[in-house]
């Protein structure tokens, strides 16, 4: 899967708007210019794993969740993922998905 850049442009925004940040602050903060982030957040440009974990860790959100939406905080976390796996497996493949997870549940469940 190919990393979106504008998505991942909107969740840094979208974060750094719920921590009430500016790009000013933000870009201070990480030693960036406000040019490359508004970039970024654009999706005009790309950020460095360097940055983006120093970015992560002043939003208050996951690598996983900037890059492809999945927050490990959030209980639907793998909604997502599972839906989009599902509809590109055919119908025999979704039945197997389904009994394994079936099982799976029930397991976890006996377990308690």
């Amino acid at each position: 899967m190919a990393l979106d850049y504008n998505i991942i442009g909107q969740r840094i925004k979208q974060a750094r708007l719920a921590k009430n940040l500016t790009q000013e602050d933000l870009a201070e903060k990480i030693d960036i210019s406000v040019a490359f982030l508004s970039r970024v957040e654009r999706g005009n440009s790309h950020i460095n794993l360097k940055r983006l974990n120093q970015l992560c860790g002043l939003l208050d959100v996951s690598e996983g969740y900037i890059l492809n939406g999945a927050s490990s905080n959030s209980a639907n976390y793998l909604e997502h993922e599972f839906s989009d796996l599902l509809k590109s497996c055919s119908p025999e493949k979704q039945r197997l998905i389904y009994n394994v997870a079936k099982t799976i549940a029930e397991t976890d469940e006996n377990e308690d």
